[in-house]
């Protein structure tokens, strides 16, 4: 199993703004000017949390956005209202760790999934975009407890105005 984070930040390191928003990033560029689409063909299962959904389920056709992967989505709800999308609760490293030892995962989104993850050694891959914008506040991609995480910088893409950085995990 190889767990993954890929997502994009901006420069001084947040996911959204202080009101979840992603507007600065809409407005700065689209997936398909990243290698987005290579990427997800690897993924076996996409897990988000709920912010990260609603975000989804606002597009037009959003069953579509994720249509060869398991998708699960962390949250208190019993069900969701969009197709292809099966919601879960509970410790995320816990789910993570009873998965299929032979799937590619990816987290999408928020830090209250990643965080977690970092913290227990389970992630082995970060792809961080990082978007040429400041946002001064808001709401940032590392919120794990204090512990010293090593990833190895493996390569460094550009993509229009992202920079986008591939880490993996230090084996010890």
């Amino acid at each position: 199993m190889s767990v993954f984070f890929y997502g994009c930040v901006t420069l001084d390191g947040y996911l959204a703004d202080k009101n979840h928003g992603l507007n600065w990033l809409h407005e700065t560029g689209s997936p398909e000017e990243t290698d987005c689409d290579r990427f997800y063909s690897e993924m076996d299962v996409t897990i988000m949390g709920k912010r990260t959904f609603e975000e989804i389920a606002q597009l037009e056709d959003a069953a579509s956005v994720y249509p060869t992967t398991e998708n699960y989505v962390f949250t208190h709800a019993a069900s969701l209202p969009q197709k292809g999308f099966i919601p879960v609760s509970g410790d995320v490293a816990e789910f993570v760790a009873g998965l299929s030892p032979d799937k590619n995962i990816w987290i999408i989104g928020g830090n209250t999934i990643l965080a977690p993850l970092l913290e227990r050694d389970m992630v082995h891959h970060l792809v961080i975009q990082v978007a040429p914008v400041l946002l001064g506040e808001g709401i940032p991609l590392f919120t794990q407890k204090e512990g010293l995480k090593r990833f190895r910088l493996e390569e460094v893409k550009q993509y229009g105005q992202f920079a986008e950085l591939i880490y993996r995990r230090n084996e010890m």
